[in-house]
């Protein structure tokens, strides 16, 4: 064997081992930046499901009257969850009620003071849309028109700071998702230029025997979408294993029945980024072909 015909295949194993290594790390960094896109997109989704997750919390008790009947509690609750503004209702006798206060304060004030003071109450959850203070106080006036409430309570101050914080909220995640998505679209694009970049000799040779700029063009941008696709695909499967194995923690904030919104959010990631791979391709192609041979080095 000649001397040749031994280090051209070393040569050969080396050049396939780097063009792999190179391929890989771009597909891998494409796939990391879709991952974080996919988790923005997934909180852009389910923003409104959050809100609604925090408002939805305000608790609402009803305190009703001493001799009210079961009957008459059955029939209250009944009414509550008919109508469009309640979520839930929770009746709470006056033992749970006492057992509950025993444990807050950690004695026996029933022994104490000889007979259980607390009342029968109806705890009562309002969908987000009334959690607000215009709302929540017509929710009273209508509460203390059922002849069984004596008095209704609920967090006043806690409800105007919930508002206003969930104001904040919605105008930070807005500013955020601008700003990660231009993150994005930046760390995307500078992948993209840096793999062209090792290859802008190549398109130099390749303008030298007269290929057109077309036809320069397309190979590059063909790979880049693989890129973008592979990428895609890794990401959307990371994304599916943090769901698989936190669906019970995040099932309050995530909708995993919503199968549209998890279809638009796949179809976003792929969309993402196939344009802006092949974007990004273009312009990078585009600005070496433009370069002559000494501007190569610089």
């Amino acid at each position: 064997m000649s001397i040749v015909n031994y280090f051209f295949p070393m040569a050969k194993e080396k050049l396939r081992k780097s063009l792999f290594s190179s391929y890989f790390s771009t597909t891998l960094s494409i796939a990391l930046v879709l991952f974080l896109f996919g988790l923005l997109g997934l909180l852009l989704i389910n923003t409104k499901r959050l809100k609604d997750y925090v408002m939805e919390n305000v608790g609402v008790t009803l305190i009703l009257k001493e001799k009210t009947r079961e009957v008459d509690i059955l029939k209250l609750q009944k009414n509550l969850e008919s109508t469009p503004y309640i979520k839930s209702t929770k009746f709470v006798d006056r033992q749970t009620a006492a057992e509950e206060l025993k444990k807050d304060l950690g004695e026996d004030f029933v022994d104490f003071l000889g007979y259980n003071p607390l009342l029968s109450s109806m705890d009562v959850r309002v969908h987000a849309e009334y959690a607000n203070p215009d709302s929540m106080s017509q929710l009273e006036a209508k509460f203390l028109k059922f002849p069984e409430v004596q008095e209704v309570y609920y967090q006043r101050n806690l409800v105007k700071q919930l508002n206003s914080n969930v104001q904040k909220l919605s105008l930070i995640i807005l500013i955020l998702s601008i700003l990660m998505f231009t993150i994005f679209i930046a760390l995307i694009n500078n992948t993209i230029r840096l793999s062209i970049y090792s290859k802008r000799y190549l398109i130099n040779s390749m303008q030298l025997v007269g290929a057109t700029r077309s036809f320069i063009r397309f190979p590059f941008i063909v790979k880049s979408v693989l890129h973008g696709i592979y990428g895609a695909i890794i990401a959307c499967f990371i994304l599916l294993m943090i769901f698989t194995s936190y669906q019970s923690e995040l099932k309050d904030f995530i909708d995993f029945q919503d199968s549209v919104s998890l279809a638009i959010l796949v179809g976003s990631i792929f969309t993402f980024g196939i344009i802006m791979t092949a974007l990004s391709t273009y312009l990078a192609v585009n600005k070496f072909l433009r370069m002559k041979f000494d501007q190569l080095y610089y």
